[in-house]
């Protein structure tokens, strides 16, 4: 059984129309007005997170990994941060750290997870994927599953999840180098599959390979349909942000193209952003929709696949890295703590907008 500690400077809160009225007054022009229509059912989980990068459901916890090293568990009113001890020192570039958490269903008899990280050897940033075991006060790093994802000084990707086809799938981005997107040698620029023991399945689209699909510049959201069909946000080059149906094998074009440009062999995405910039992130399915984080966009978006409709649903929070959809609602972590944001006194938080 998991003791729960209270770490200091967290705690829960509602939200209220008050509330929000006086926090965009301090936040001037730095922060939209909320969507009127969201602000009753929006409540605040947990506060004071440090740069926070996933969200993980398992059971009646929740998981909120942090870019500096840390986990934060979340339960009813109690919740604790604990140190993850890698084997590695986390590098520093920016977007990197610790990202991608993943909490298997056997997690009960075994307390491991799966954590993605980026670190530095020899003066090269690389990622890794790697279990974790839970101990009283930390995590620590138990086995490396994948090893040596190049790294850059940006674009390190970082999303883990485990398919319906219970494979772990990995985002990782180009590492500042487009080129090894396009190189089926490198493992940057990729969506991967690997089994959850850190083999090849046997079934991945090119023999031997980890690689699922190519062509990616640095994508960050992984969700399925009840469908099993798999898709994916990206960032794109300055604009031209993309949601993408991932097909096994498929390359996405980065960098020889990008929005509606096409060339034999490679896929285009089935939304994209156009000359905007929302800097997708965080993705989730639920009930024939897509929900998706907005950094720079600093919104959450629906897209409804039978409509093929894009809509803004929550903003004026600020960058919002993941969101999770359960049957409570749509939870979702601010992000404006990582170095290019407006933090408030209370960010960053993780919140949950209920259905209606």
């Amino acid at each position: 059984m998991v003791r729960f500690l209270v770490v200091v400077g967290l705690f829960m809160l509602s939200v209220g129309c008050s509330d929000q009225e006086e926090r965009n007054r301090e936040e001037g022009a730095n922060s939209p007005d909320r969507m009127e229509t969201e602000i009753s059912s929006v409540q605040t989980i947990a506060s004071h997170l440090e740069e926070p990068w996933e969200i993980v459901q398992f059971e009646e916890r929740i998981y909120v990994s942090e870019r500096n090293g840390s986990i934060v568990e979340i339960e009813s009113n109690e919740y604790q941060r604990k140190p993850v001890e890698l084997d590695e020192e986390l590098a520093e570039e920016p977007e990197a750290g610790l990202l991608g958490l993943v909490i298997p269903e056997d997690f009960t008899q075994t307390n491991r997870a799966i954590a993605y990280y980026s670190y530095v050897q020899e003066g090269e940033v690389y990622q890794r994927v790697v279990a974790i075991i839970e101990r009283e006060e930390v995590w620590k790093e138990d086995y490396t599953l994948i090893d040596q994802i190049p790294g850059g000084t940006f674009h390190q990707g970082g999303r883990i999840e485990i398919g319906p086809d219970d494979k772990l799938y990995v985002t990782t981005g180009d590492a500042t180098e487009p080129d090894l997107a396009q190189n089926k040698e490198s493992l940057a620029g990729k969506i991967l599959r690997v089994n959850l023991d850190g083999s090849v399945p046997s079934d991945n689209p090119f023999p031997g390979s980890l690689i699922f699909s190519l062509g990616h510049r640095n994508p960050q959201g992984l969700a399925w349909t009840e469908g099993d069909q798999l898709y994916a946000t990206e960032h794109g080059n300055q604009a031209h942000d993309e949601l993408n149906r991932i097909q096994a094998g498929a390359n996405y074009g980065w960098p020889e193209i990008e929005g509606d440009q096409g060339q034999s062999g490679m896929q285009t995405p089935i939304v994209h952003s156009g000359e905007e910039t929302w800097a997708p992130s965080g993705l989730t399915y639920y009930d024939d929709h897509f929900y998706f984080a907005g950094l720079r966009g600093e919104a959450i978006h629906r897209y409804s696949l039978d409509q093929e409709q894009l809509d803004v649903i929550i903003s004026g929070y600020g960058r919002i890295r993941d969101v999770l959809a359960t049957e409570a609602g749509l939870y979702f972590i601010t992000n404006n703590t990582d170095g290019r944001g407006n933090p408030t006194s209370e960010d960053d938080q993780l919140m949950l907008k209920r259905w209606e």
